[in-house]
């Protein structure tokens, strides 16, 4: 294996120019084809692409457009007549391998690739087929020495006409927190790469993994975790530890009304709703709840289309705090929500009285749409 990278290595510097070798006082020159990297987090997944860029326009000013594809990059695959391999792809790039480096396990193209670093090679076709190659093999010097053997993985795309790129060029077209469609573009050609990550399990993953460390000793740690279980409907049991280590039993537990409302919110994604219903009675009953506790839980309750539990809230918050403009505005919400629009009329006109500026140009929306007869909620 040594041997084969020595080879590589002179031929590059007879051949392809790339510079000297390193050693104290040897002046080094420029590459033709100049190093570059691309990187694109999605979720908590990093990809990052390290490659050379050759260009349309050659060393001495050449124009090779229509030359790119099937004459500069063959192909298929075609013995290069260097090294040890005969059926060789196209080294997507310049230079040493591209590499592609995914921090987790990724799906491309819909097939499984674990995470690591990866020499990424591609073999086009005449048909606009190409054949993306994932290797092992990541020290190598172009493909001159590629052996199937080592292959991660192989999957085929097709590809697609665009406006011209004189520089190879990898970018990233799209993003999100769970995919994202990597680009190689160069002449008249795009090759999109489809990546994938199941960010949620990847989190949930790392919630195990971090709470044995020093995050697990921090309240926040466990209310986070808890809270995007819940948002994302996975592993709900664990989200029920979680919140319920924040309400009790270790030494940072507080049982207060945000404890207890993430504890029963919990619950309530579970399906355990009369479970869930005694926890934010407790919690209600806490000394810390207030006017907006009460008032964010009743519009949870409508959301839930429990309109007469709404209710009962709203006219718990109103006995309690009636000096605060949520409590008229909350009793309006529950009326608007079971169709009494005079009281809830009524109501909403007393909240605008009480309210800050900043609250009193959305109230005056809502008095309108009531005296439409129409629901606000």
């Amino acid at each position: 294996m040594k041997l084969k990278y020595l080879f590589a290595g002179l031929f590059a510097m007879s051949v392809l120019s790339v510079g000297q070798v390193m050693a104290q006082g040897v002046v080094f020159t420029p590459q033709v084809s100049g190093a570059a990297s691309v990187s694109q987090k999605v979720g908590i997944t990093d990809i990052t692409v390290t490659y050379s860029r050759p260009s349309v326009i050659d060393g001495r000013g050449n124009d090779r457009s229509g030359q790119i594809w099937g004459q500069l990059v063959p192909y298929g695959f075609t013995n290069l007549g260097f090294g040890t391999a005969t059926e060789a792809p196209w080294r997507a790039g310049a230079n040493e391998n591209t590499i592609i480096e995914f921090s987790t396990d990724a799906e491309v193209a819909g097939k499984p690739i674990k995470a690591g670093k990866y020499g990424f090679h591609v073999a086009v076709y005449e048909d606009g087929k190409a054949t993306l190659i994932f290797s092992n093999e990541t020290d190598a010097w172009g493909s001159y020495f590629y052996d199937k053997a080592d292959d991660a993985l192989r999957v085929d795309v097709q590809s697609e006409e665009i406006d011209q790129t004189n520089l190879l060029t990898y970018h990233f077209i799209d993003a999100s927190t769970n995919e994202a469609t990597l680009a190689l573009d160069w002449e008249k050609k795009r090759i999109p790469i489809d990546i994938k990550v199941n960010t949620p399990e990847l989190v949930y993953t790392n919630f195990e993994d971090k709470l044995q460390g020093s995050e697990g000793f921090n309240i926040q740690s466990y209310q986070a975790a808890a809270n995007y279980l819940v948002q994302n409907n996975i592993h709900l049991d664990a989200a029920l530890r979680y919140a319920s280590a924040a309400v009790e039993g270790q030494f940072f537990s507080q049982k207060n009304f945000n404890t207890m409302a993430l504890k029963a919110g919990v619950l309530t994604a579970m399906g355990k709703n009369d479970a869930s219903d005694k926890v934010m009675a407790e919690a209600l009953g806490l000394p810390d709840a207030n006017a907006g506790n009460y008032y964010n839980y009743g519009r949870q309750l409508i959301g839930q289309d429990k309109d007469a539990k709404a209710m009962e809230i709203f006219k718990a918050a109103n006995k309690k705090w009636s000096d605060n403009w949520l409590a008229p505005h909350g009793l309006a919400r529950g009326y608007s929500a079971m169709g009494d629009f005079k009281n809830a009329l009524k109501y909403e006109k007393i909240a605008i009285k009480m309210a800050p500026e900043q609250s009193k140009q959305f109230l005056e929306g809502f008095i309108k749409t009531l005296e439409e007869g129409k629901d606000f909620n």
